[in-house]
Order: C-alpha cells, then sequence, then structure tokens
C-alpha cells in the first residue's frame, strides 16, 4: 500500500468512521428487503449452502437500487462528492474540480459505493465493499451468470478499500 492509500484510509477509518458505519447500516437494510433467502426454493439441492445462511440475491438491481435509495435517504448519496474531496486531500492531493453525485465520481455498483478521482499521479479509487458475490451453481439469471449477492464484512475495517492505480 503506498503512502497516498494509507493516509486516505486512516483518514476515512478515523475521522469518517461514523459514515463508514451508516454506510453499513444502509447495506444492512437493503438486504433485510431480500426475501428469496439463501436458495432457490425449500430443498433445491442437497449442495452445500455458498451463502452461509445469510439473505441473499441473485438480481443486482435488488441490491443497486435499494443501495442507491437508502443512500439519498440518509443524506449519505449527496455527501460522498464531498468525501471523495477530503478523502484526496487527506491523501495529499487536491482535485481540479468539485465532483458530484454522479459518475465517475461516485457511483452505486452491487458491491457498494465506489468514488473516483483523476489525480496527477493516478486515479485514486475509493471503494467500499458492503456486498459479496458469491459463486452458486444454483442460482440462475436471466444473463446466465450464477453468483449471489450477499451482505459483506460488517467491519469498516474490511469494507474500506483505497487503490491508487
Amino acid at each position: 500500500m503506498t503512502e497516498p492509500e494509507r493516509a486516505a484510509r486512516e483518514f476515512l477509518l478515523a475521522d469518517r468512521r461514523e459514515t463508514v458505519r451508516t454506510l453499513l447500516q444502509c447495506a444492512k437494510r437493503v438486504a433485510e428487503g431480500w426475501d428469496d433467502g439463501s436458495t432457490d426454493g425449500p430443498d433445491s439441492t442437497d449442495a452445500p449452502d455458498p451463502t452461509g445462511g445469510r439473505n441473499s440475491t441473485t438480481d443486482r438491481d435488488s441490491v443497486v437500487r435499494p443501495l442507491s435509495r437508502e443512500l439519498r435517504k440518509t443524506g449519505l448519496l449527496e455527501r460522498l462528492p464531498d468525501l471523495l474531496s477530503e478523502t484526496v486531500t487527506a491523501a495529499g492531493f487536491s482535485l481540479q474540480a468539485r465532483p458530484v453525485p454522479a459518475p465517475p465520481y461516485v457511483a452505486v455498483t452491487s458491491r457498494g459505493p465506489v468514488l473516483r478521482a483523476t489525480l496527477p499521479a493516478g486515479r485514486l479509487v475509493v471503494s467500499f465493499r458492503l456486498f459479496d458475490v458469491v459463486r452458486d451453481e444454483n442460482a440462475t439469471r436471466e444473463d446466465g451468470i450464477r453468483v449471489r449477492y450477499v451482505l459483506g464484512a460488517r467491519d469498516p475495517e474490511k469494507v474500506v478499500s483505497v487503490e491508487l492505480r
């Protein structure tokens, strides 16, 4: 991990830990809304449960849309550009333009929010890994990909990822 990555990550985990906790609460509320459980039906297979019994969904939109809604409802979506600016400053850089709560600066993905800033040293990418993607041979999606989305780690230390690419 480079010094700018370390500084940015430490800033998020120390100075903005409450924001990370709020993101975790939003993710928990999203997962509580999934009603398809961790299998495709009762006793559908004798295969091991890849989700560990956690609520899950095979539908990406069942992650992204409710998460976007939760982020808007809590006011976090509008605050994420400021969080990006502060994180860039903590990493020792400055932004040329004010970020907005939309791509390319802020994106709500099936894993969680991703913040991006283009800097002279490269692209700073901050990911909040709120959801995990689990391979599941029993899952079926229209596109043929066999994965499930499950609630990820609950520990802020494991959720925050910072990369300078």
